[in-house]
C-alpha cells in the first residue's frame, strides 16, 4: 500500500493500541474535560509512559485537545475529544455495530447507550 494513501495514513495512529480505547474514555461523560489520572485508572493495563504517548499522538493529530493548570499542585493536565475527535466516534459506533453483525453475540452491547462504552 502507497505511504501516501489517506486509509493508510490514518490506520498508521488509530490502529495503535490503546488510541481508541482513549478516544472511547474521552468520549464517555459527553465530552467532559479528563485529567490523565482518571484516564489512567479507566484504561486497566496501560502503562503512564504509553498513555503519555498515545494522548501526545492524538493532540498531534488533532483528536484531542490539552489543558493544563499551573496554579494546582501538581500540576493538572486535562484532556477532552475535538470536533474531529467526536466526528471520529461515529467511526468507533460502525465498528461496533459491525463487530455486534458480524463477529459477536453480546446482549449487553446491543442496547443503545451501552453501559460499559455509552455508545
Amino acid at each position: 500500500m502507497n505511504k501516501n494513501c489517506s486509509v493508510y495514513k490514518t490506520a498508521s495512529f488509530i490502529c495503535k493500541k490503546w488510541t481508541m480505547l482513549i478516544l472511547l474514555e474521552l468520549y464517555r461523560g459527553k465530552g467532559e474535560w479528563k485529567r490523565y489520572s482518571h484516564i489512567k485508572t479507566k484504561l486497566n493495563g496501560i502503562t503512564p509512559k504509553m498513555l503519555s504517548a498515545r494522548l501526545k499522538e492524538l493532540k498531534g493529530e488533532g483528536m484531542i485537545k490539552k489543558r493544563v493548570d499551573v496554579n494546582t499542585f501538581p500540576i493538572r493536565s486535562e484532556y477532552c475529544l475535538t470536533k474531529t475527535g467526536k466526528d471520529f466516534i461515529k467511526i468507533i459506533k460502525s465498528i461496533k455495530e459491525w463487530t455486534l453483525k458480524w463477529k459477536t453475540k453480546n446482549t449487553d452491547c446491543e442496547k443503545n447507550d451501552c453501559e460499559m462504552c455509552e455508545l
